[in-house]
């Protein structure tokens, strides 16, 4: 099974090749509050958020909206007025957005430094490669499993391309377990930071400050979120 998961997660990987990588040569200013984003992991209008995030270097907090979850797509539908994915909040702008295009654009001209990517401007065909994408995992980082709620949220450094990243996300969406997403992409400021605290240059890498966990290997991270936060814990 985890041969398969991995082998998976990396075709997932490929319709979107290079995207989500690496973070451009020249940003935009840094935000003083975090961005907030309603999504979840499957969705392939997200993905192509979360490959904007990591190319700019954001950090965001996330709330994942798995299907059949009892919380955050309520919290959505009671404050956008539908359940519509991904939603950003970005309080530093004092804007609120649904449609991935409109915030992919929001975000480049904010903490960006000039156009969005060719390949995050292409409409229906970055949409139809996203979803490519998210077919070699059908239903993963879509559908919730009943869980308990971490007291506070947990941390994760990734970057989007990485498969090994992906499938940390996908229990993380699962499980409903809201998280702050660190992106230490290719050339990202954040990566020094980062390999001073883990002590190696490896994602995907946990932190749950509920436990004093802190974790390197995907496997190892999807195995504790279920023991952690799954229904039998």
């Amino acid at each position: 099974m985890r041969l398969l998961a991995v082998l998976t997660s990396w075709l997932a990987c490929v319709p979107r090749f290079p995207m989500g990588m690496w973070v451009h040569d020249a940003l935009g200013p840094r935000p003083e509050k975090t961005l907030v984003i309603y999504e979840f992991e499957g969705c392939p209008f997200c993905r192509k958020v979360r490959e904007a995030l990591t190319m700019l270097d954001l950090d965001a907090e996330i709330r994942p909206c798995p299907k059949g979850g009892p919380g955050f797509r309520q919290e959505l539908i009671q404050r956008g007025g539908k359940a519509q994915f991904p939603y950003v909040i970005d309080d530093n702008q004092g804007v609120e957005l649904y449609e991935s295009d409109d915030i992919i654009e929001h975000l480049y001209k904010h903490y960006g430094a000039g156009s969005p990517p060719l390949l995050l401007r292409l409409g229906p065909l970055t949409a139809l490669a996203s979803s490519l994408a998210s077919l070699w995992r059908p239903g993963r980082g879509s559908l919730y499993r009943a869980s308990r709620t971490p007291a506070r949220p947990l941390e994760l450094y990734s970057f989007e391309i990485s498969p090994y990243c992906r499938l940390a996300r996908e229990a993380l969406t699962e499980l409903e377990l809201p998280y702050l997403l660190h992106n230490v992409g290719k050339d990202s400021a954040g990566r020094a930071a980062f390999l001073q605290r883990s002590g190696r240059m490896m994602v995907p890498y946990l932190v749950d400050p509920n436990t004093g966990t802190e974790m390197h290997e995907s496997a190892d991270i999807v195995a504790y979120l279920q023991r952690t936060y799954g229904s039998a814990a």
